[in-house]
């Protein structure tokens, strides 16, 4: 087996040199930030010095030109300007002191500091200047702020200002280039860094598709065809000392061993089918293939002690088989005859149950007519009893009609009296009453015809009376009787509705029983049925277990 590196080293050494130029990559990040910083400060305090430099040039200059300005016109603004300037603004003082906070060379603190000195020298002429403009001395005023001396210093201090910024730019300048130049030192490194990782990620996929990838996916395809079963496909890679070698060597000597163990289990297997079961199985099965090997052996001995329990039964189920077909023919036999004798008593049930049924629905007829009956009776039985309430009623009316006879008898009676009054009165009156008189006796005489008629009245309505109180008893004879008929009619049409409802039960048992009789006569059908199939089954597995023991007779077993 060739020697080959590891491939888990190899990623190792490759990935470490990739993370250490990433390491240094950041760590030139942070120092990039870090001079960029730097190079931005630089870059605002060459604003800020340039600024106040001119913070305090401006101060001196607005000095001189408050206090020319003030010689030349005598206003008192500029006047004030100038000591605003000198006690609240200060620029001058503020500007060096900025700049100094910042940070400033020697060489330009001694500029600066010259540069104070001689705008002290300038403040002895300017204070004589106003004071002789206060005097009004404007030409000896004009003489202090223009004159030669004067000149002289604002010429020096123009001089040293131009010299400080010449400086002052100079220096910062250098401060940035230098910071500049760092940093694109910096960027350059880090772009030579990541053109080195990307270098090394290109070595890596190369070596990682050549060396892990390819093998990789070569390892997949065999690995596929052996669980296609294909052990024979072509498998070029050669094994090596490296992780995919020793996977390669796995996979060679697992298709050996799996050829091996298929070619002895294929040899068993053929032998068996030929016939053969007093073979061995060898016991150089290795790892999870000797349960195989086991399972082939128990395999060998259940089919020997089966085969051999085969043959010794076989014999039995074909004597068994020939009796049971014996009994199978009888029992179909009488099956047949009770399938007969089953369809004679379901024709005679179901002539009876026709009968039941015409019993039934006469008993139906005779019910719905027996409760018409019952329900004439009934409306007669209502009929008397309206006319035993009608006889009541005249009864009533006859005795009201009495009372009224007995109040015509008095009046009749009162009339009478009062006639025999008036017969008396007239008497008394003599001839002035005489036809008062005649008309009392008109009177009595109208009475007494009343009281007759009244009285014949009263026999006739007596009599009518006497009749209504006999057809009242007679109708309530009538209507008891009537009640009576009733009473029996709805007992005779209960009956006849037992009878109806007993000869729909019957017709429905009978129904449920031609039912059973027909399943009856369906299963006995059946098992006559059966019990021919059971008899041929029987021929037939007795001619099977024949076979079977032809069949198991090739066998060559142990012993």
């Amino acid at each position: 087996m060739k020697k080959a590196m590891n491939q888990s080293k190899l990623n190792f050494l490759l990935n470490g040199i990739s993370f250490a130029a990433l390491l240094c990559m950041i760590l030139l990040l942070f120092a990039y930030g870090s001079v960029k910083k730097d190079l931005s400060d630089a870059t605002e305090d060459r604003f800020n010095l340039t600024y106040n430099a001119n913070r305090f040039m401006n101060g001196s200059a607005y000095l001189t030109n408050e206090v020319r300005a003030y010689a030349a016109t005598g206003d008192q603004t500029h006047y004030d300007n100038y000591w605003n300037e000198i006690n609240n603004l200060k620029n001058r003082d503020l500007g060096v002191a900025a700049m100094q906070e910042i940070g400033i060379t020697a060489q330009e603190q001694a500029m600066v500091d010259e540069m104070a000195s001689l705008s002290n020298n300038l403040v002895p002429l300017e204070e004589g200047a106003m004071e002789q403009v206060q005097a009004g001395q404007m030409a000896e005023a004009l003489e202090y702020v223009y004159g030669s001396d004067y000149n002289s210093v604002t010429a020096n201090i123009t001089s040293l200002k131009q010299q400080f910024l010449d400086t002052l730019d100079k220096r910062t300048q250098e401060e940035v280039s230098a910071l500049t130049f760092k940093s694109d030192v910096i960027t350059l490194i880090i772009f030579l860094f990541m053109v080195l990782v990307g270098i090394i990620q290109l070595v890596v996929m190369n070596i990682t598709n050549k060396r892990i990838l390819k093998p990789i996916i070569a390892v997949r395809d065999q690995m596929g065809e052996i669980s296609r079963g294909n052990l024979s496909a072509e498998f070029p890679l050669e094994p090596d000392t490296s992780e995919i070698g020793m996977l390669v060597q796995s996979i060679h000597e697992t298709k050996s061993e799996l050829k091996k163990y298929i070619s002895d289990i294929n040899s068993k297997l053929a032998q068996m089918a030929q016939g053969k079961m007093d073979l061995s199985i060898g016991n150089d099965y290795r790892g999870e293939f000797q349960p195989i090997q086991k399972a082939m052996s128990q395999i060998l001995d259940s089919l020997n002690k089966a085969l051999s329990q085969i043959n010794q039964t076989a014999g039995q189920v074909s004597a068994e088989s020939e009796k049971m077909a014996s009994d199978s023919q009888t029992l179909s036999n009488g099956a047949v005859a009770q399938a007969s004798a089953v369809e004679e008593l379901s024709a005679s049930i179901q002539d009876l149950s026709s009968q039941v049924n015409s019993t039934s629905q006469d008993a139906d007829n005779a019910r719905r007519l027996s409760m018409d009956a019952a329900a004439q009776l009934e409306a007669c039985n209502q009929k008397m009893a309206d006319l035993t309430t009608a006889m009541d009623d005249i009864s009533k009316s006859s005795q009201q009609i009495s009372g009224i006879i007995k109040t015509i008898e008095d009046i009749s009676f009162q009339t009478n009296i009062l006639a025999l009054n008036a017969a008396v009165e007239a008497a008394r009156a003599g001839t002035a009453g005489k036809g008062f008189a005649v008309v009392a006796d008109e009177v009595q005489s109208l009475a007494n015809k009343s009281s007759e008629a009244a009285q014949n009245i009263t026999n006739l309505i007596q009599t009518s009376i006497n009749l209504v109180k006999h057809g009242t008893t007679l109708s309530a004879d009538s209507t008891q009787t009537l009640a009576q008929g009733v009473s029996k009619a709805m007992q005779s049409t209960q009956l006849v509705e037992n009878i109806a409802q007993s000869a729909r039960e019957q017709a429905e048992s009978l129904t449920q029983l031609t039912q059973g009789m027909e399943q009856i006569s369906e299963v006995v059908q059946t098992n006559a049925a059966a019990a021919e199939s059971s008899a041929a089954s029987a021929q037939e597995l007795r001619a099977q277990a024949g076979e079977l023991k032809d069949s198991v007779q090739r066998f060559r077993l142990r012993g």
